[in-house]
C-alpha cells in the first residue's frame, strides 16, 4: 500500500495508479483516447480564454463598453468550461496540464504576441478561433461516442453549445 500511495503522488506514474482504482465500465483506450480530446480541449479554452482577456483589456473605438462587457462576459464563460475540463480529465483518471507551455503544445489556437488588432479584428479573431474549436469539439463528440464514452460525448456537447452561442454574439458584431 505504501508503494501505491509513492506512485500516486509521482505525477508520471499516478495515472498508472489511477488506472488501478478507477473502474467506471470504459476500458483504458476510451479513457485515454478522451484524456487526449479533453486535454485538447482544455488548451484550445485557454488559449481562448487569454485572448478574450487581451482584448478586454485593450478594445478601444466606438463600442468600446459594448465589446470591453462582452470580452469579459465570454472569459467568464471560458474560465469555468477550463475548470470544468481539468476536472473532466481527473474524472477518467488523467492528470490535467496546467503550464502556459502545455497549453501552446496541445491547442490548435495560436497566439500573436505584440499584436493588438482594431476592434472589429479583435471580433473577427475570437470568431475564428471560436469557429476551431466548434469544429474540435463536434470531432471529438464523433470520437467519444464511437468508443463508448456517452460522458465525456455529453459534456462536449454542453460546451459546444456554449461556443455555437459565444460565436453567434461575435458573428452578429460583424453583420
Amino acid at each position: 500500500m505504501q508503494r501505491e500511495m509513492t506512485m500516486a503522488t509521482n505525477g508520471k506514474n499516478s495515472t498508472k495508479t489511477a488506472d488501478k482504482l478507477l473502474n467506471i465500465g470504459l476500458g483504458d483506450k476510451a479513457r485515454k483516447s478522451s484524456i487526449e480530446i479533453l486535454t485538447a480541449t482544455l488548451a484550445n479554452t485557454f488559449v481562448l480564454y487569454t485572448k478574450s482577456r487581451k482584448f478586454h483589456w485593450n478594445v478601444t473605438g466606438m463600442h468600446f463598453k459594448q465589446l470591453h462587457e462582452l470580452f469579459e462576459e465570454q472569459y467568464t464563460i471560458l474560465e469555468e468550461a477550463m475548470d470544468e475540463t481539468a476536472e473532466r480529465v481527473r474524472m477518467l483518471g488523467g492528470i490535467s496540464i496546467g503550464t502556459t507551455s502545455e497549453m501552446a503544445q496541445h491547442s490548435a489556437l495560436k497566439e500573436a504576441p505584440g499584436v493588438n488588432p482594431d476592434a472589429e479584428g479583435m471580433v473577427r479573431e475570437l470568431l475564428t478561433d471560436h469557429e476551431t474549436v466548434i469544429q474540435a469539439l463536434r470531432q471529438g463528440i464523433d470520437k467519444t461516442t464511437e468508443a463508448g464514452d456517452a460522458g465525456t460525448a455529453d459534456f462536449l456537447t454542453g460546451l459546444l453549445e456554449s461556443h455555437e452561442k459565444m460565436a453567434w454574439f461575435l458573428r452578429a458584431h460583424l453583420e
